[in-house]
C-alpha cells in the first residue's frame, strides 16, 4: 500500500519539483529552466578556463622555437639591412650615415642597375613561362595510370635534388665552345659550334635553359600532385557527355588545379628573379661575355664582397625584395580574381 501511494505520489504533476514560494526565486528558477545548460556552464567555466590556457601556453611553447628562428634569421637581417643602406660602410671603418644617397645613386647614378635589371626581367620572363608550360604538360603526362609510370616520376624529380652548383658545372662544360657535348652532336649533322657561353645572346638563352632545366621538376610536382587531387567521376561524367582528351584538360584539369598553377607561377618567378648561383658558375662571376649574363644578384655579389660597398648592396637588396613584394602582391591579386571568375 505505501509503495502504490509513492508512486502515485510521483506520478502527480509538479512532483519531484521544489516547491517555490517566493517570485524572485520562481523568475530565477524560470530562467534556469528556459536556458539549458547555464548551470553547467557556470560550473564548468573555471575548468574550461584553465584548460584553455593550458592549451594555449602549450601552443605558444612549441611555436617559440619557430618565432625565434623567424626573429633571428628574418626579422633582424631585413631591419639591419635597412640600417646599412642609409650609410656608407666598407666592413672595416665604422658605418658613416648618409641618408638616401645610396638610393639616389642607384636609380639616377648607375647604369649597370638598369642592365642588371634589364638582364633580370629577360631571364625571369625566358624561365618562368616555359617552366610553367613545360610542367603543365609533364605532369599531364606522369599523371597517366601506365606500367613504370613511377620511374619516369622518379627521373623527373632527381634535378631537383640535385646540388645546382655541381649541375651548373656539368653544363658549363656541355656548353663548352671546342670540346662540349652540344656543339660536338650538332657537328655530326653539319652544324657549326655555338657561341653557348661566349656570345652576349646565346650565354643568356644557356642560363635560361639551365634554369629551365633545375625549375621543371618543381613546378611538375606540385601540378602533379594537384591533378591526383582531382576526383575521377569529374572526368567519367565530361566523358559520358562526349568531352575529348583536350577538352576535358581545359575545362576540368586546368580550372581545378589553378591554386597549385598560382603556387608554382610565384615560386618560380621569385627563384628566378633572385638567381645568382647558376649565372655565377656558369660565367665566372663577372656577369659575363659583356654584361649578358650581369643579373641583379650578380651586382649584389660584386658591391658587397667585391667592391666592400655594403651599405650600397643593402639598398640594392632592399630594392630587389622591394619589387618581388609588389610584384608577387600584384599576381596573387590578378590571378584570385580570375579565379573568383570562373568560379562564379
Amino acid at each position: 500500500m505505501s509503495d502504490n501511494r509513492a508512486s502515485s505520489s510521483l506520478c502527480r504533476p509538479g512532483a519531484g519539483v521544489p516547491h517555490i514560494t517566493d517570485h524572485s526565486e520562481r523568475q530565477s528558477h524560470s530562467d534556469s529552466l528556459r536556458r539549458p545548460g547555464a548551470a553547467m556552464t557556470t560550473l564548468g567555466k573555471p575548468r574550461c578556463s584553465a584548460l584553455r590556457r593550458r592549451k594555449a601556453a602549450a601552443g605558444r611553447m612549441f611555436i617559440a622555437p619557430n618565432l625565434i628562428a623567424v626573429a633571428v634569421f628574418m626579422a633582424f637581417p631585413l631591419v639591419f639591412t635597412l640600417y646599412l643602406s642609409l650609410h656608407r660602410w666598407d666592413l672595416f671603418s665604422s658605418p658613416t650615415f648618409v641618408g638616401f644617397d645610396n638610393f639616389r645613386r642607384l636609380f639616377a647614378h648607375d647604369p649597370l642597375f638598369w642592365v642588371a635589371l634589364r638582364n633580370t626581367v629577360i631571364f625571369t620572363a625566358g624561365t618562368l613561362i616555359p617552366t610553367i608550360v613545360i610542367g603543365l604538360v609533364v605532369a599531364a603526362a606522369l599523371n597517366r595510370k601506365l606500367k613504370g609510370i613511377g620511374i619516369f616520376r622518379s627521373i623527373m624529380f632527381m634535378p631537383l635534388v640535385a646540388s645546382t652548383v655541381a649541375m651548373a658545372v656539368v653544363w658549363r662544360l656541355t656548353f663548352s665552345t671546342d670540346y662540349g657535348v652540344l656543339n660536338t652532336a650538332l657537328g655530326w649533322i653539319g652544324i657549326g659550334p655555338v657561341p653557348w657561353l661566349t656570345d652576349p645572346r646565346w650565354s643568356m638563352f644557356s642560363l635560361c635553359l639551365v634554369s629551365v632545366w633545375k625549375s621543371v621538376p618543381f613546378a611538375t610536382i606540385v601540378l602533379l600532385a594537384a591533378m591526383q587531387g582531382i576526383p575521377t567521376d569529374v572526368y567519367e561524367a565530361a566523358r559520358i557527355d562526349g568531352a575529348g582528351a583536350v577538352r576535358r584538360f581545359r575545362s576540368i584539369t586546368v580550372p581545378l588545379i589553378r591554386p597549385a598553377l598560382v603556387f608554382s607561377f610565384v615560386i618560380t618567378f621569385i627563384n628566378s628573379f633572385q638567381v645568382f648561383d647558376q649565372a655565377y658558375v656558369l660565367t665566372g662571376g663577372k656577369g659575363g661575355p659583356e654584361t649578358g649574363t650581369y643579373v641583379l644578384g650578380i651586382m649584389l655579389y660584386q658591391n658587397a664582397f667585391s667592391f666592400d660597398d655594403i651599405g650600397y648592396a643593402c639598398a640594392l637588396a632592399w630594392v630587389i625584395f622591394a619589387i618581388l613584394l609588389v610584384l608577387t602582391l600584384l599576381q596573387l591579386r590578378i590571378t584570385r580574381g580570375n579565379a573568383y571568375e570562373s568560379e562564379a
